[in-house]
């Protein structure tokens, strides 16, 4: 990307055949191959833009589950209310459907891992931050029962750290159905937990239509999810 130098030395570069440019205000060097994580990289390291990759995008990354593949068609991107991506990054095709959710239901820098890919390291979502992730969109654009599945093969998650994200996430529905799963899952680290730490909020939420109530977690879940 920016290489730091002069525009005029940039241009220079350019009609030497040194640099090739990547859109408004990014540049590659020739013959290099830049994906869209690699583009991301840049966005990360050289313009500080606190934006991550998330949710599934970022459970594919961390090999979570066998039918979540890296080189999705589209990728998934998180950032705080007010971030943006560059137009050199976002106009460019890096051959998948970028989607940025800005919102503030977590800490912008709690539960983020670095992630080796190729020769750099990126900013994501760790397993447990991308499983809210994943909650946070659900019901309109992850389906519950999926989610569930991908709860299942979390079974390593650190008690600790997801006590943190728990106490420190924004959004009753997702703290409702992280531990309503998790829950269900049976796993181990569930039993370190401290729920009643946890502040659920007031009021039933329904997350299915015919779905069964679960008032240990004041949700309304898909029936597939409600039997033992």
């Amino acid at each position: 990307m920016s290489l730091g130098v002069s525009a005029q030395l940039q241009q220079y570069y350019r009609d030497a055949g040194w640099l090739n440019g990547l859109g408004h205000g990014a540049l590659t060097r020739a013959g290099d191959s830049v994906d869209w994580l690699g583009g991301l990289y840049a966005i990360q390291r050289q313009a500080n833009l606190p934006i991550h990759v998330g949710a599934r995008t970022a459970l594919g990354l961390h090999g979570q589950a066998h039918y979540l593949e890296v080189n999705m068609q589209s990728a998934q991107l998180f950032a705080p209310a007010t971030a943006k991506l560059p137009a050199w990054f976002r106009n460019h095709d890096w051959g998948v459907r970028l989607e940025l959710h800005n919102t503030n239901f977590l800490p912008p820098d709690l539960g983020l891992v670095e992630v080796q890919h190729k020769l750099f390291t990126i900013k994501a979502s760790g397993a447990a931050r991308a499983m809210m992730e994943c909650l946070y969109l659900a019901p309109e654009h992850f389906d519950l029962v999926e989610a569930f599945q991908v709860m299942e093969g979390l079974a390593t998650l650190r008690p600790s750290s997801v006590q943190e994200l728990l106490e420190e996430c924004r959004s009753f529905k997702v703290k409702r159905l992280f531990l309503f799963m998790a829950d269900k899952a049976g796993h181990t680290w569930f039993k370190h937990l401290e729920p009643s730490k946890v502040s659920l909020g007031e009021g039933k939420r329904s997350l299915a239509a015919g779905g069964v109530y679960v008032p240990q977690y004041l949700i309304t879940v898909p029936r597939e999810l409600a039997s033992p």
